[in-house]
Protein backbone atom coordinates (compact mmCIF):
# COMPACT_ATOMS: atom_id res chain seq x y z
CA UNK A 1 0.00 0.00 0.00
CA UNK A 2 1.06 3.59 -0.64
CA UNK A 3 0.89 7.02 0.93
CA UNK A 4 -0.76 9.89 -0.90
CA UNK A 5 0.44 13.42 -0.28
CA UNK A 6 -2.19 16.06 -1.02
CA UNK A 7 -0.74 19.56 -1.24
CA UNK A 8 -3.33 22.26 -0.61
CA UNK A 9 -3.30 25.93 -1.49
CA UNK A 10 -2.95 28.82 0.91
CA UNK A 11 0.16 29.40 2.96
CA UNK A 12 3.03 27.13 1.93
CA UNK A 13 3.95 24.48 4.49
CA UNK A 14 7.43 24.69 6.03
CA UNK A 15 10.04 22.78 4.05
CA UNK A 16 10.87 20.58 7.04
CA UNK A 17 7.57 18.75 6.49
CA UNK A 18 9.44 16.82 3.80
CA UNK A 19 11.31 15.07 6.62
CA UNK A 20 8.02 13.45 7.67
CA UNK A 21 7.20 11.98 4.26
CA UNK A 22 7.90 8.38 3.18
CA UNK A 23 10.37 7.81 0.37
CA UNK A 24 7.69 6.83 -2.14
CA UNK A 25 4.50 8.90 -2.29
CA UNK A 26 1.71 9.62 -4.77
CA UNK A 27 1.48 13.41 -4.99
CA UNK A 28 -1.73 15.32 -5.63
CA UNK A 29 -1.93 19.09 -6.06
CA UNK A 30 -5.26 20.64 -5.09
CA UNK A 31 -5.42 23.58 -7.53
CA UNK A 32 -2.79 26.11 -6.38
CA UNK A 33 -1.46 23.38 -4.11
CA UNK A 34 0.20 22.11 -7.27
CA UNK A 35 2.33 25.28 -7.24
CA UNK A 36 3.24 24.60 -3.62
CA UNK A 37 4.18 21.00 -4.48
CA UNK A 38 6.67 22.16 -7.12
CA UNK A 39 8.09 24.74 -4.70
CA UNK A 40 8.74 21.88 -2.26
CA UNK A 41 10.45 19.86 -4.99
CA UNK A 42 7.69 17.24 -5.21
CA UNK A 43 6.85 15.60 -8.52
CA UNK A 44 3.12 15.76 -9.22
CA UNK A 45 1.10 12.69 -10.20
CA UNK A 46 -2.31 14.37 -10.24
CA UNK A 47 -3.69 17.92 -10.31
CA UNK A 48 -7.30 18.41 -9.15
CA UNK A 49 -9.46 21.52 -8.98
CA UNK A 50 -11.24 24.26 -10.87
CA UNK A 51 -7.86 25.70 -11.95
CA UNK A 52 -8.78 29.22 -10.83
CA UNK A 53 -5.62 29.84 -8.80
CA UNK A 54 -2.95 27.54 -10.19
CA UNK A 55 -0.02 29.20 -11.96
CA UNK A 56 -0.08 28.93 -15.75
CA UNK A 57 3.27 27.20 -15.97
CA UNK A 58 2.65 24.50 -13.36
CA UNK A 59 0.75 22.11 -15.63
CA UNK A 60 3.38 22.51 -18.34
CA UNK A 61 6.09 21.81 -15.77
CA UNK A 62 4.35 18.56 -14.78
CA UNK A 63 4.04 16.57 -18.02
CA UNK A 64 3.51 13.27 -16.20
CA UNK A 65 0.64 14.55 -14.06
CA UNK A 66 -2.96 13.66 -14.80
CA UNK A 67 -5.25 16.73 -14.70
CA UNK A 68 -8.82 16.54 -13.36
CA UNK A 69 -10.47 19.91 -14.02
CA UNK A 70 -13.81 20.87 -12.44
CA UNK A 71 -16.14 23.81 -13.09
CA UNK A 72 -15.76 26.86 -10.86
CA UNK A 73 -19.38 26.50 -9.68
CA UNK A 74 -18.97 23.31 -7.68
CA UNK A 75 -20.19 21.92 -4.36
CA UNK A 76 -16.84 21.05 -2.80
CA UNK A 77 -13.49 22.67 -2.19
CA UNK A 78 -10.53 21.68 -4.32
CA UNK A 79 -9.04 19.89 -1.31
CA UNK A 80 -12.20 17.83 -0.76
CA UNK A 81 -12.23 16.84 -4.43
CA UNK A 82 -8.60 15.77 -4.13
CA UNK A 83 -9.30 13.70 -1.02
CA UNK A 84 -12.29 12.02 -2.66
CA UNK A 85 -10.03 11.05 -5.55
CA UNK A 86 -7.48 9.57 -3.15
CA UNK A 87 -10.17 7.64 -1.26
CA UNK A 88 -11.34 6.03 -4.52
CA UNK A 89 -7.97 4.36 -5.04
CA UNK A 90 -7.50 0.82 -3.75
CA UNK A 91 -3.73 1.15 -3.42
CA UNK A 92 -3.73 4.07 -0.94
CA UNK A 93 -4.12 3.54 2.81
CA UNK A 94 -2.57 6.75 4.16
CA UNK A 95 -2.93 10.40 3.21
CA UNK A 96 -0.87 13.36 4.37
CA UNK A 97 -2.25 16.83 3.65
CA UNK A 98 0.32 19.62 3.39
CA UNK A 99 -0.57 23.29 3.82
CA UNK A 100 -4.07 24.64 3.43
CA UNK A 101 -3.99 27.48 5.95
CA UNK A 102 -4.47 30.73 4.11
CA UNK A 103 -5.95 32.96 6.80
CA UNK A 104 -9.62 32.13 6.15
CA UNK A 105 -11.29 30.69 9.22
CA UNK A 106 -14.09 29.07 7.21
CA UNK A 107 -11.63 27.15 5.05
CA UNK A 108 -9.60 26.10 8.11
CA UNK A 109 -12.66 24.75 9.92
CA UNK A 110 -14.03 23.10 6.77
CA UNK A 111 -10.72 21.32 6.18
CA UNK A 112 -10.67 20.04 9.76
CA UNK A 113 -14.18 18.61 9.44
CA UNK A 114 -13.54 17.13 5.98
CA UNK A 115 -10.46 15.25 7.19
CA UNK A 116 -12.50 13.68 10.00
CA UNK A 117 -15.40 12.67 7.73
CA UNK A 118 -16.60 9.06 8.05
CA UNK A 119 -15.96 8.34 4.37
CA UNK A 120 -12.22 8.67 4.99
CA UNK A 121 -12.23 6.33 8.00
CA UNK A 122 -10.31 3.64 6.11
CA UNK A 123 -7.42 6.05 5.53
CA UNK A 124 -4.79 7.07 8.06
CA UNK A 125 -5.13 10.87 7.77
CA UNK A 126 -2.64 13.53 8.88
CA UNK A 127 -2.54 17.26 8.22
CA UNK A 128 0.78 19.12 8.36
CA UNK A 129 0.46 22.87 8.19
CA UNK A 130 1.99 26.01 9.65
CA UNK A 131 0.07 25.85 12.97
CA UNK A 132 1.23 22.28 13.60
CA UNK A 133 0.01 18.73 13.01
CA UNK A 134 -3.46 17.18 13.07
CA UNK A 135 -3.94 13.42 13.23
CA UNK A 136 -7.38 11.91 12.74
CA UNK A 137 -8.04 8.95 15.04
CA UNK A 138 -10.78 6.44 14.28
CA UNK A 139 -9.39 3.58 16.31
CA UNK A 140 -5.74 3.79 17.32
CA UNK A 141 -2.78 6.08 16.64
CA UNK A 142 0.88 6.41 17.57
CA UNK A 143 1.81 10.06 17.95
CA UNK A 144 5.35 11.41 17.84
CA UNK A 145 6.42 14.48 19.80
CA UNK A 146 8.88 15.78 22.35
CA UNK A 147 8.64 15.67 26.11
CA UNK A 148 6.42 18.51 27.45
CA UNK A 149 5.14 19.36 23.96
CA UNK A 150 1.43 20.12 23.91
CA UNK A 151 -1.23 17.90 22.39
CA UNK A 152 -5.01 18.28 22.43
CA UNK A 153 -7.56 15.52 21.86
CA UNK A 154 -10.80 16.91 20.42
CA UNK A 155 -13.96 14.92 19.60
CA UNK A 156 -15.50 15.55 16.18
CA UNK A 157 -19.14 14.91 15.29
CA UNK A 158 -20.18 13.45 18.64
CA UNK A 159 -18.94 11.93 21.88
CA UNK A 160 -15.88 9.67 21.82
CA UNK A 161 -15.88 6.70 24.19
CA UNK A 162 -13.29 4.30 25.52
CA UNK A 163 -10.40 6.75 25.21
CA UNK A 164 -7.15 5.28 26.51
CA UNK A 165 -3.77 7.00 26.27
CA UNK A 166 -0.15 6.25 27.11
CA UNK A 167 2.77 8.60 27.71
CA UNK A 168 0.65 11.71 28.28
CA UNK A 169 0.89 13.80 31.42
CA UNK A 170 -2.83 13.45 32.16
CA UNK A 171 -3.70 9.89 31.13
CA UNK A 172 -7.10 8.60 30.12
CA UNK A 173 -8.20 5.01 30.73
CA UNK A 174 -11.34 3.89 28.94
CA UNK A 175 -12.89 7.32 29.38
CA UNK A 176 -15.45 9.40 27.51
CA UNK A 177 -14.65 12.73 25.87
CA UNK A 178 -17.93 14.53 25.18
CA UNK A 179 -18.41 16.54 22.01
CA UNK A 180 -18.27 20.26 22.77
CA UNK A 181 -15.99 19.86 25.80
CA UNK A 182 -12.50 21.28 26.30
CA UNK A 183 -11.40 18.45 28.58
CA UNK A 184 -8.86 17.10 26.08
CA UNK A 185 -7.14 20.44 25.48
CA UNK A 186 -3.46 21.03 26.38
CA UNK A 187 -2.20 17.64 27.46
CA UNK A 188 1.55 17.03 27.28
CA UNK A 189 3.89 14.33 26.01
CA UNK A 190 5.93 12.54 28.67
CA UNK A 191 7.89 10.52 26.09
CA UNK A 192 8.78 10.73 22.42
CA UNK A 193 5.87 8.47 21.43
CA UNK A 194 2.34 8.50 22.83
CA UNK A 195 -0.58 6.27 21.91
CA UNK A 196 -4.29 6.97 21.77
CA UNK A 197 -6.98 4.34 21.28
CA UNK A 198 -10.75 4.78 21.20
CA UNK A 199 -13.75 2.44 21.13
CA UNK A 200 -16.19 4.67 19.24
CA UNK A 201 -16.32 8.09 17.64
CA UNK A 202 -13.67 10.24 15.98
CA UNK A 203 -10.89 12.22 17.63
CA UNK A 204 -8.48 14.70 16.18
CA UNK A 205 -5.13 14.98 17.89
CA UNK A 206 -3.78 18.51 17.48
CA UNK A 207 -0.09 19.16 18.06
CA UNK A 208 0.40 22.94 17.89
CA UNK A 209 3.73 24.59 17.24
CA UNK A 210 5.05 25.44 20.72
Amino acid sequence: MRTAVVVAGGDPPPRDVLDDLPDEVWVVGADSGADRALELGLSLDLIVGDMDSISSGTVAASPNAQVMAFPADKDATDLELALDTVADRDDIDRVIVLGGTGGRLDHFLATTLILAAPRFADLAVEWLAHPGRVTVIHGHARLHGTVRAHISLLPVGGDVTGVTTTNLRWPLTGERLPFGSSRGVSNEFTAAVATVSIESGVLIAVQPVD
